[in-house]
Parts: C-alpha cells; sequence; structure tokens
C-alpha cells in the first residue's frame, strides 16, 4: 500500500469575474476511486485546508459520470473532502507519489503557493511520481530549481494553460 498526497485548490473565483470555480469534480473523483480501490492511502490537501471548492460546472447533471455518482454516494470521500489538511502541515517525505487534481484554481493559488512549489521540487528530487491532470500542469511553469533552471526542463508535460484563445485576425 502506497501512501498518495492528493493537492487541491483553495481558489474559488475564475479571474476577475463573478463566476466561481475551484477544482474540477470528475479529475479528482476518477483517481481518487482508483488510487483507493487499489488498496492505497490518500490524504487530502489544500492550500488553505478544510474544505476545498468544488468548480460549480463540473457539478452540472451533464458533466456527471460513474465516478463522480460515487464519489455522491459516498458520504466518507465527501466527509474527508471537507477536512483536507493545510499544505503548509504537510511532509511530503511521508507519501509515496504526489496527484494534483485540475480546474481553473489551481492556476491561480498553487501556481504561486511556495508549499505547492516546494512539495513539487522534493518529489522530483527523491524521484517520487508527480501527476497532475489537465489544468493542473499550469503550476509547474513557474518553478526553478537550486540552479535556476525551470523544474519542467528537460521533462515532458501536457495541459491546458490559462491563456484563452483568440479568433484569427
Amino acid at each position: 500500500m502506497s501512501r498518495i498526497l492528493m493537492i487541491l485548490t483553495s481558489h474559488d473565483q475564475l479571474g476577475d469575474t463573478d463566476r466561481r470555480t475551484g477544482f474540477w469534480l470528475e479529475e479528482f473523483a476518477a483517481p481518487y476511486y482508483v488510487f483507493r480501490d487499489a488498496g492505497h492511502d490518500i490524504t487530502l490537501a489544500s492550500t488553505k485546508g478544510g474544505r476545498p471548492p468544488v468548480d460549480p460546472t463540473s457539478t452540472l447533471p451533464q458533466m456527471q459520470t460513474d465516478s463522480t455518482r460515487r464519489f455522491e454516494a459516498d458520504d466518507a470521500a465527501k466527509a474527508a473532502l471537507t477536512t483536507s489538511t493545510p499544505l503548509s502541515e504537510v511532509d511530503v517525505s511521508q507519501f509515496d507519489a504526489v496527484f494534483y487534481p485540475g480546474g481553473h484554481g489551481p492556476l491561480r493559488d498553487l501556481v504561486e503557493d511556495p508549499t505547492s512549489q516546494q512539495i513539487i521540487l522534493d518529489s522530483g528530487a527523491a524521484g517520487r511520481p508527480l501527476g497532475l491532470v489537465c489544468h493542473a500542469p499550469g503550476v509547474l511553469h513557474a518553478i526553478k530549481k537550486q540552479d535556476g533552471t525551470s523544474f519542467i526542463t528537460d521533462r515532458s508535460v501536457t495541459g491546458f494553460t490559462i491563456a484563452r484563445r483568440r479568433p484569427p485576425g
């Protein structure tokens, strides 16, 4: 059994709009159950601790999947989500892997959070598996190693950015 740290956003506002955001429910629920069903111990953490915000769009009926429906029926998982550990209290050396669910929220708070950055640097140095899905890889762009080079230098990274596409012309 491995210990997996899942790091979630605490950011709940989409840019300078009045729209709510957070983590994307499916991008949390699907890996959560893959890890849990494989017998791994999961610890949930977020920037501020407590209940991380769920992007309300990800809870719409048309966005639901087997994993999100399973989560909605899982009182223990929902309770665990309400008491995430503050990142400042996490000792990443106690974990075998680190996973960041996506959503727009991570692009706001986890990008600049020094504890999140150090968790990523320490995980990379230790050879600890590090997974980030959808928008979450955006947290990697600002991280610098001690020698000043980017954490992602010589690494393959795929993800979404926060940039908006502009129509041609």
